[in-house]
C-alpha cells in the first residue's frame, strides 16, 4: 500500500511525487517510459512573462524545476527590464537533453520515492473513494491517494495536414482508456489541442539575415538556492527573423490544407500561443510575425523555430519555411505538428485540486487544461502537498491571489473553468506588484518550511537575509543629506536635481533616476549581496504602490475569510438568479471571495446571499 501514487512523468508529474517522498510519504511514480520523465516535447524554455514567476514560487515551496533549470540552461536572461517590477520574469532556455536527465536522477536517488514503467488504464474506485490503478497488465497497486498528471497523453492523436494517427507528444504512447474511465465516472472531458514548430538543422541556417539575441549579463537564477552561474560568454544565443507577405500569401493558399482550417481539428488550441496560420488569419493586418530560432541542446544539432507552430503538411512547410530570411536553405530534421488530447473541466474540482467528483484523487497540469511546464509543476507541487497534508490529516494549502501566481491559476480554473489551453500571464495576477519575480521567496518559503520541503539551514538563510534588508532600510531612514554634501555632484552627473533641503537616503532613492547602488558609496554600511540591494530599491521606491496594494488585498482577504457552508442549498434562496443557482450549485464555491469570481455571479448575487447565510445561520 503506497501512501500516494502518481501518475504520468511529466513536470506535474515530477514535483506531484517529489513533494510528497521528501514529506516522508511512500510515494510510487508510474510512467509508461522513465526516459521520457521531464521531458521538453515542445518549447525548451522553462519561464518567460509570469510563468517564470511561477518557477520561483515553486523554488521557494521547496519544489524541483527552478534547481534543475539552473544546473541544465544554455542561455538565461531577465524579460522587461525596462519595465517596472510587477512584470520583470527570467527565462532559460533548457537544454533538452541535460534538463530531463538530471530530472531523472533526481527522481532516482529520491528517498520514499518507487518508479514503475507501466501503463495505467484504470483506477481501483470504491464509494466513491480511489484506491489504487489498474496496470495494462491487469495488475493492481493499492494507493491512500492517486494524483493523476497525464499531460497531453488521454486519447491522444497527432495532426498534420489530413493525417491523423494516435500517438502522444514525440510519438510517445498514448494513454487510451483513462479518460473513458474518467468519464463514466462522472467527469467532464473536453478536447484541447497544442502544437510544435518545426525543427531545422544547426548549420542550414544563414545567421547574418537574423538579429542576435544574447541572455542578460548578470547572476541570474530561478533557485534561491543556486550560487553558481554560468557566465555570458559561455551560455548559447538565440537569433530572432520575421514572417513576410510571401510567408502569409503560402499560408492563406493552403489553409484548406491545414488540420485546423481543414476541419481535422475538434479540439481547441491556446489563445495565447497561437499556430502560424492561426495568426495570419487572425491578425492579417500584421505585415510580419517574429521567428525566434532558439538552440535545443548542445548535444544536438537542431534549431527550435519558434513561433512556427502549424499543421500544414510537410510539402507546404517545407515551402513556407524558406521564405523566412536566413532559412531559405535550412534543412528540416523534425516536421511541425498539432496534438489533440483529452481534459477534464477544472470546475470538477477544489483548490485544494482534490477532485469533487472522487475523494482522494487528485489532478494536475494539462489534464486540468493548461498549457505550459511552469504550470504544470506548479500545480504538481501543490496536489503533491495536499495530499500529504490530507494523509497527514491537516488544512490543504491553498495560495490566495494576493500570495502567488500559483493561486491565481488554481483560482482561475476552479472557480472561472477554461475552455482553451490556459495559460499564465501577468494580466490575469490583480495584485501583480505584490507577487513579484524578486520576493517569491518572502511570500512562500514559510509555506514550504512549514510543510517540511524547505529545511532549516535554508530557511536561516533565508531569515538573516530579509532581516538585513529590513535593517539596512531603517538604517537609511536615518541618513541625512544636505545641499552642502558632495553628492550633489553625483545628482547632477545623474540627471538629478540639487538638494536645496536636508533629504533622508531612503527619500533620495524614490527619485525615478536613482537607487541604492548608485547612493551606496555615500552610505557606508554592512556589506548586501546583490539580491538584497536590488529589494532594497524595490521596497522603498515602490513603496507607496505596494502598500496600496496591500490594501486592496486586506478587503479582498475578508471576503476570502468568509467561509460558505458545505450543506448549503442554494436552491433554497429564493431571491437568487437562476444562472446564480446553477453556477454556485455546480462550482461549490468554499468562500464569498471565491463566489464573486464565478462567471455569471454578479454583486446583487452576492448580497442575497450574504443576506440569506446572515438569516439562515447566524452568520455576520
Amino acid at each position: 500500500m503506497y501512501d500516494i501514487i502518481v501518475v504520468g512523468g511529466g513536470h506535474a508529474g515530477i514535483e506531484a511525487a517529489l513533494a510528497p517522498a521528501r514529506m516522508n510519504q511512500k510515494t510510487l511514480l508510474v510512467t509508461s517510459n522513465f526516459n521520457n520523465v521531464g521531458s521538453l516535447p515542445c518549447n525548451t524554455s522553462i519561464g518567460g512573462p509570469a510563468k517564470g514567476i511561477i518557477v520561483r514560487e515553486i523554488d521557494a515551496l521547496g519544489g524541483q524545476m527552478g534547481k534543475s533549470a539552473d544546473k541544465t540552461y544554455l542561455q538565461m536572461k531577465m524579460l522587461n527590464t525596462a519595465k517596472g517590477p510587477g512584470v520583470q520574469s527570467l527565462r532559460a532556455q533548457a537544454d533538452k537533453q541535460a534538463y530531463p536527465r538530471y530530472m531523472q536522477e533526481v527522481l532516482k536517488q529520491q528517498k520514499n520515492l518507487d518508479i514503475l514503467e507501466a501503463m495505467v488504464e484504470d483506477l481501483i474506485v470504491e464509494n466513491d473513494y480511489v484506491k489504487g490503478v489498474i496496470l495494462a497488465d491487469g495488475s493492481k497497486i493499492a494507493g491512500k491517494i492517486v494524483i493523476l498528471t497525464t499531460g497531453t497523453y488521454l486519447r491522444a492523436e497527432i495532426l498534420c495536414g489530413d493525417q491523423k494517427h494516435a500517438s502522444g507528444p514525440d510519438q510517445q504512447k498514448e494513454s487510451k482508456f483513462l479518460s473513458t474511465r474518467l468519464k463514466e465516472l462522472g467527469f467532464r472531458i473536453q478536447r484541447l489541442k497544442t502544437g510544435t514548430p518545426p525543427r531545422v538543422e544547426i548549420n542550414s541556417v544563414d545567421y547574418s539575415k537574423t538579429s542576435l539575441q544574447p541572455g542578460t549579463d548578470a547572476k541570474l537564477a530561478f533557485s534561491y538556492q543556486t550560487k553558481e552561474f554560468i557566465p555570458i560568454e559561455k551560455q548559447l544565443p538565440c537569433y530572432l527573423t520575421y514572417t513576410n507577405e510571401k510567408t502569409h500569401q503560402i499560408i492563406n493558399d493552403n489553409l484548406h490544407r491545414s488540420s485546423m482550417y481543414g476541419g481535422y481539428v475538434s479540439g481547441v488550441g491556446p489563445r495565447y500561443c497561437p499556430s502560424i496560420e492561426d495568426k495570419v488569419v487572425k491578425f492579417s493586418d500584421k505585415p510580419q510575425h517574429q521567428i525566434f530560432l532558439e538552440p535545443e541542446s548542445k548535444e544536438m544539432n537542431t534549431i527550435y523555430v519558434q513561433g512556427f507552430s502549424t499543421s500544414l503538411p510537410h510539402d507546404v512547410q517545407e515551402e513556407m519555411i524558406r521564405t523566412i530570411p536566413g532559412l531559405e536553405n535550412c534543412k528540416i530534421l523534425k516536421y511541425a505538428y498539432a496534438i489533440e488530447y483529452d481534459a477534464i473541466d477544472p470546475l470538477q474540482l477544489w483548490p485544494s485540486l482534490e477532485t469533487k467528483i472522487i475523494k482522494n484523487l487528485y489532478t494536475a497540469g494539462q489534464i486540468n487544461g493548461t498549457s505550459g511546464y511552469e504550470e504544470a509543476a506548479g500545480q504538481g507541487l501543490i496536489a503533491g502537498i495536499n495530499a500529504t497534508l490530507k494523509n497527514q490529516h491537516k488544512q490543504p494549502l491553498i495560495l490566495k491571489r494576493d500570495e502567488a501566481y500559483i493561486g491565481v491559476m488554481i483560482d482561475d480554473l476552479v472557480t472561472k473553468g477554461t475552455e482553451e489551453p490556459y495559460r499564465m500571464l501577468t494580466s490575469r495576477a490583480e495584485y501583480r506588484l505584490l507577487i513579484r519575480h524578486d520576493n517569491a521567496d518572502q511570500r512562500l518559503m514559510k509555506y514550504g518550511h512549514d510543510v517540511g520541503l524547505v529545511n532549516n539551514e535554508v530557511y536561516q538563510e533565508y531569515l538573516d537575509k530579509m532581516k538585513g534588508i529590513f535593517d539596512e532600510i531603517d538604517r537609511l531612514d536615518t541618513i541625512r543629506f544636505t545641499p552642502k554634501h558632495p553628492i550633489n555632484e553625483v545628482l547632477e552627473q545623474l540627471g538629478s536635481t540639487r538638494l536645496t533641503e536636508g533629504i533622508s537616503a531612503k527619500e533620495l532613492i524614490k527619485r525615478p533616476e536613482l537607487d541604492y547602488q548608485k547612493i551606496l558609496p555615500f552610505v557606508e554600511g554592512p556589506k548586501l549581496s546583490e539580491e538584497q540591494t536590488k529589494r532594497v530599491t524595490i521596497l522603498i521606491k515602490y513603496k507607496g504602490y505596494i502598500d496600496k496594494a496591500m490594501r486592496q488585498a486586506a478587503k479582498q482577504k475578508k471576503m476570502e475569510e468568509k467561509r460558505i457552508p458545505d450543506d448549503i442549498n442554494y436552491e433554497d434562496i429564493s431571491n437568487l438568479a437562476l444562472e446564480a443557482k446553477q453556477k454556485l450549485s455546480m462550482i461549490r464555491p468554499l468562500t464569498i471571495g471565491q463566489a464573486s469570481r464565478i462567471s455569471g455571479i454578479n454583486p446583487a448575487d452576492i448580497s442575497v446571499l450574504l443576506i440569506y447565510l446572515k438569516q439562515k445561520y447566524n452568520e455576520e
